[in-house]
């Protein structure tokens, strides 16, 4: 059934408080209780009882959809005046009408003076959605979220909506989403994000595309070969300065024929002549793409993959790559990817590169991959997603026309 767009994020957010605390109408019914025999035929069997619930996909078949929506709602709230900015040390009656406004807090809640639990539970509710600290406690980097006009949220919900209706993706029972902004993956089965990651993806120079395509294969201790745009800026000049890094760095530099060649030889050309050379870097401690890769045929040559660099996964800001996407955990993606594949499992992967083996395992069947660009999403009727437009992406995207309904004001 098509959902409606609301003209209220808080009269949403209340309808939603009520239905979960009383049910759906009706609920309350005069019939008589169900028998034993009843009851054991209607309950589920204990595994499915007990199974965690999973959240939804952040990427799935109606987010665009569901995107598109949120951006009309917000879009309401534009035009009914927004929300107030606020600053710090602004009395919390403004913060109390701010998060209600995008539907944190309920009417009821909207009122008081008073910093108390319901207040520091939608503050991180609020921090959740815009990827930041859960910390409950309004900090710098909360206050600059909470003062991004509602307008540019429609917009970001907007751009995103228009940019997965271009894509042409088949969703199937597995599947993989990366979220470029968000610098995150999704492991999706039977419509549930089993595994999320941690992700490293393209800075503003070299940015991560946005690509559809499939995994095939799961590279153990794999080789990297140096693409030509960087051995043109990064590695020619290094040819120049010091030759001995690429011994250092593990890194072969091969002619046409395959033979290799000796950096000192190589100091005079020029950066051009240079990516007519092979630089391969070989498996170990020091290899760009760690000790697994995983293979995903693209007109891009991107892929994901492992990284000697651990801690740049704890970092915020993490748009550090040349456009490859370095994901945290990924001995436990592959594990994912390969679970109808032999006996494969993340121990068996971990032995292999112990060994030093380098090896390519092909999965069973190969499994989609989308990467999208989500500056905005959502995945229902209350408060949507947001990450910063680190490609700046976004601009020039009209915001969508509003109901003209009236959005309640504090």
């Amino acid at each position: 059934m098509k959902r409606k767009p609301f003209a209220s994020a808080v009269a949403l957010m209340a309808f939603s408080a009520f239905f979960f605390a009383h049910g759906p109408a009706g609920a309350q019914r005069d019939e008589q209780p169900p028998s034993a025999d009843e009851r054991q035929e209607a309950a589920p069997p204990a595994a499915e009882a007990e199974r965690p619930s999973r959240p939804a996909p952040e990427f799935g078949p109606e987010t665009a959809r569901d995107a598109a929506e949120a951006a009309r709602r917000y879009a309401n709230i534009a035009a009914n005046g927004g929300w107030p900015r606020l600053a710090k040390g602004k009395p919390l009656p403004a913060l109390r009408r701010r998060l209600a406004i995008e539907g944190y807090l309920s009417r009821e809640e909207s009122e008081g003076d008073k910093w108390d639990d319901t207040l520091s539970d939608a503050v991180r509710r609020f921090q959740a959605h815009v990827g930041l600290d859960q910390t409950g406690e309004v900090s710098r980097e909360t206050l600059r979220a909470l003062n991004v006009p509602a307008a540019t949220r429609a917009r970001a919900l907007a751009a995103t909506a228009a940019r997965l209706a271009r894509i042409h993706f088949r969703f199937g029972d597995r599947y993989v989403a990366v979220n470029i902004p968000a610098a995150s993956v999704e492991a999706v089965e039977n419509d549930e994000a089993v595994k999320r990651f941690t992700a490293v993806v393209g800075g503003h120079r070299h940015h991560s595309p946005q690509v559809v395509t499939k995994i095939v294969s799961i590279d153990i201790n794999p080789t990297w070969t140096v693409p030509a745009s960087i051995i043109k800026k990064e590695l020619a000049p290094k040819l120049r300065r010091n030759p001995h890094y690429f011994e250092r760095e593990n890194i072969r530099i091969l002619d046409s024929r395959g033979r290799e060649v000796d950096p000192r030889k190589l100091r005079g050309v020029s950066s051009r002549r240079a990516a007519h050379f092979t630089f391969r870097q070989e498996p170990g401690p020091k290899n760009a793409l760690g000790s697994l890769r995983i293979s995903m045929p693209n007109s891009h040559d991107v892929f994901m993959h492992d990284t000697p660099h651990k801690d740049l996964f704890e970092r915020d800001f993490r748009f550090l790559s040349h456009g490859c996407v370095r994901v945290e955990g990924v001995y436990d993606l592959a594990d994912w990817l390969l679970q109808d594949t032999g006996d494969w499992d993340a121990s068996r992967l971990r032995d292999e590169e112990e060994q030093g083996r380098t090896e390519k395992i092909k999965l069973s069947g190969p499994v989609p991959v989308a990467w999208v660009y989500m500056t905005g999403w959502s995945t229902g009727d209350g408060p949507a997603f947001f990450r910063h437009d680190i490609y700046n992406l976004d601009k020039g995207t009209k915001l969508p026309a509003h109901s003209g309904g009236a959005v309640a004001r504090r």
